[in-house]
């Protein structure tokens, strides 16, 4: 899951300054290179999470003024005789957002997600000078995802696709550059870019995807994304319906890639709390599927992951398709699996947009993060769903984090009393279960636990 460097705190009150972007101390440009050989000239720079909006708003208005909707409402007001009026006001709610007198300089709004607002600029005699209500259709929009992650852009995705309908925008869509493969011969009315690719001048408006773990304020997103799921978030911050919906994958090679039925598994994730940590759990599972007919093969990236003296394998008498392929090359085995099994991790989200039906282990969410499923793993007589309680906070450097029982007996209980048991039930119920044309034979390695 995505984790985006500290939303900066604001008041929500409205400033006519201009707010500073997600993750970034400071609320404008980087300053010049220090000189060689000063202290701060050894710091490497912040990587930014997104790109940057254009320095000056996009789009001209009369007499010099200047104004857009890239990450939040801007408006720059030159200097002229006698001040400016402005007012803000949100269209949908009638609230004036703000109002001021000013001589020169910017006004921007204190939310950063999407809202229709109105701008009025008047001059010191009472006079219209601008007045434009928000309108993205025809224009240049782009909104833009962060790198490194497949589950929440796998689940945020169809919801730039709302908005692009909704508004019959240009959109664009900045995202990294393995990912844009998975989703452009499907929706060729959109624009795929790297963020390298980014001009920030093109757009009108400008909206960013993210997990705004300290988001007191609600400045990017209008709800904490906890409270609605992980994906719908996404809604939310673009003003659209919530509805989850899966996005659509062209899959360039479709072929079956094995003959015979099975069943696709992947037990690898980013850290230790997402991970099924019942010590028999796996090798259960797998032996249960290939009795009954399947064969079971492994898709993740890597054969082995973990951190420290804590490492989780392959699990016994699964096939090894890992390895450093496309996505494509998943989906596709995704795709023509009689069901997959997994934890909350993007290759379940992947299944899940191919349609194939998704056994989901996991107890550190809690069912409204992910998309519905009814064949949902979760043992409430644990201690689960830490991920989305507000008043915790998520530590992606800690690869142990477990807030609740960390370094006692308890510690992962939320999957490590999900057991095989309880899994192979769920596995029963997924409609077409065991009814394979011909029995497989196992294949690959089947070591028995003592």
């Amino acid at each position: 899951m995505t984790n985006p460097p500290p939303a900066a705190r604001f008041s929500t009150a409205m400033s006519p300054a201009v707010m500073s972007l997600v993750g970034q101390p400071e609320p404008r440009r980087p300053a010049p290179s220090p000189n060689p050989g000063s202290p701060a000239a050894a710091e490497p720079p912040q990587k930014l999470s997104f790109p940057l909006p254009a320095e000056e708003p996009t789009q001209a208005g009369p007499q010099g003024l200047r104004y857009d909707f890239n990450h939040g409402c801007r408006v720059a007001l030159p200097e002229r005789t006698g001040t400016w009026r402005v007012r803000l006001t949100d269209l949908d709610t009638s609230n004036i957002l703000y109002e001021t007198e000013i001589a020169a300089g910017r006004v921007a709004s204190a939310k950063h997600y999407f809202l229709r607002i109105r701008i009025e600029v008047r001059d010191n005699n009472g006079g219209v000078v601008l007045a434009h209500d928000y309108d993205a259709r025809d224009r240049e929009v782009i909104i833009q995802f962060p790198v490194g992650t497949l589950g929440d852009i796998m689940g945020w995705f169809p919801y730039a696709v709302k908005f692009q309908r909704a508004h019959a925008c240009r959109l664009s869509v900045a995202m990294a550059a393995w990912l844009i493969p998975l989703f452009r011969d499907a929706y060729p009315e959109i624009t795929f870019l790297t963020h390298e690719e980014v001009k920030p001048e093109r757009y009108y408006a400008t909206y960013n995807m993210g997990l705004f773990f300290d988001d007191d304020a609600c400045i990017n997103q209008p709800c904490d994304f906890r409270l609605v799921g992980l994906h719908r978030t996404a809604g939310y911050i673009l003003g659209v319906d919530p509805t989850e919906e899966p996005a659509r994958i062209i899959i360039p090679d479709d072929r079956r890639p094995i003959e015979g039925p099975y069943v696709c598994i992947a037990v690898q994730s980013t850290t230790q709390a997402k991970y099924w940590n019942n010590p028999r759990g796996w090798y259960e599972v797998v032996r249960f599927l290939k009795e009954a007919g399947y064969r079971v093969v492994c898709i993740d990236r890597s054969p082995a992951n973990g951190g420290g003296l804590v490492w989780n394998h392959i699990p016994n008498g699964a096939e090894d398709e890992t390895g450093d392929r496309t996505l494509a090359e998943r989906a596709r085995w995704l795709k023509h699996a009689a069901f997959f099994v997994g934890l909350s991790s993007g290759l379940s989200w992947l299944a899940w947009s191919v349609g194939t039906p998704v056994v989901m282990i996991s107890g550190f969410t809690h069912p409204v993060n992910e998309f519905a499923t009814p064949h949902r793993v979760v043992n409430y007589h644990a201690c689960n769903g830490c991920w989305n309680d507000i008043r915790l906070r998520f530590d992606h450097k800690d690869f142990m984090w477990c807030p609740r029982q960390k370094d006692t007996p308890r510690q992962f209980e939320c999957t490590r009393l999900i057991t095989a048991a309880q899994v192979k039930e769920t596995i029963r119920r997924v409609p077409g279960f065991g009814d394979t044309s011909a029995k497989v034979p196992p294949t690959g390695p089947d070591v028995r636990l003592a």
